[in-house]
C-alpha cells in the first residue's frame, strides 16, 4: 500500500514540475508577444520611416499592421493564484501607474520621475534616484508574478519615454539644421 502511494507522489511531483515548466514557457510567449509589439511600434514611429518616401512609408506600414493584426492574435493566458489582499495591492499598483500614465501629456518630465522612482521601488539592487516607500509596500503584497508583471510594465513604459524623446530631439535637431540651412541660404542671397 505505501509502495502505491510513493508512486503516486512522485508521478504528481513529476507532474508538478511540468505544469511549472509549462506555465514558464507560456508566460515567455506573453513576454515575447510584448516585445514583438513593441518593437513594430517602434519601427513604425522611427525617424527611419519619416525620412523615406511616402509611397515606401505607406508599404512598410502596410507590412508593420499586418504584422501588429498577426502578434495580437495570439492569445496566451497565465492566470495567477491570489488571495484577497493580493488582489487588492494589484489593483491598487495598477491604478497608481495608471494615475502616472494619464498625466504623461501634461507634465511628460514629472511623470517620468515619478515612474523612475515607482520602479526603483520594484527593484533589488540600488537605485539610482529615489524610490517610492508607499509603492512599494504595495508592490511586495502583490503575488510573486504579479510584481515581476509590474516591473516589467515599468520597464516598457519607461523605454516607450525614452523613445519619444529621442523621437523628439532628433526631429528637433533636424527642424533646427533646416532651419540653419534656409537662413545660411537667405543670407547668401542677400549677400
Amino acid at each position: 500500500m505505501a509502495d502505491r502511494s510513493s508512486r503516486l507522489l512522485e508521478s504528481l511531483d513529476q507532474l508538478e514540475l511540468r505544469v511549472e515548466a509549462l506555465r514558464e514557457a507560456a508566460t515567455a510567449v506573453e513576454q515575447e508577444k510584448e516585445v514583438l509589439l513593441e518593437m513594430i511600434h517602434s519601427i513604425q514611429n522611427s525617424q527611419d520611416m519619416r525620412q523615406i518616401s511616402e509611397g515606401e512609408r505607406e508599404e512598410l506600414n502596410l507590412t508593420a499592421n499586418r504584422l501588429m493584426g498577426r502578434t495580437l492574435t495570439v492569445e496566451v493566458s497565465v492566470e495567477t493564484i491570489r488571495n484577497p489582499q493580493q488582489q487588492e495591492s494589484l489593483k491598487h499598483a495598477t491604478r497608481i501607474i495608471d494615475e502616472v500614465v494619464s498625466k504623461f501629456l501634461d507634465d511628460l518630465g514629472n511623470a517620468k520621475s515619478h515612474l523612475m522612482s515607482l520602479y526603483s521601488a520594484c527593484s533589488s539592487e540600488v537605485p539610482p534616484g529615489p524610490v517610492d516607500q508607499k509603492f512599494q509596500s504595495i508592490v511586495i503584497g502583490c503575488a510573486l508574478e504579479d510584481q515581476k508583471k509590474i516591473k516589467r510594465r515599468l520597464e516598457t513604459l519607461l523605454r516607450n519615454i525614452e523613445n519619444s524623446d529621442k523621437a523628439i530631439k532628433l526631429l528637433e535637431h533636424s527642424k533646427g539644421a533646416g532651419s540653419k540651412a534656409l537662413q545660411q541660404n537667405a543670407e547668401g542671397r542677400f549677400n
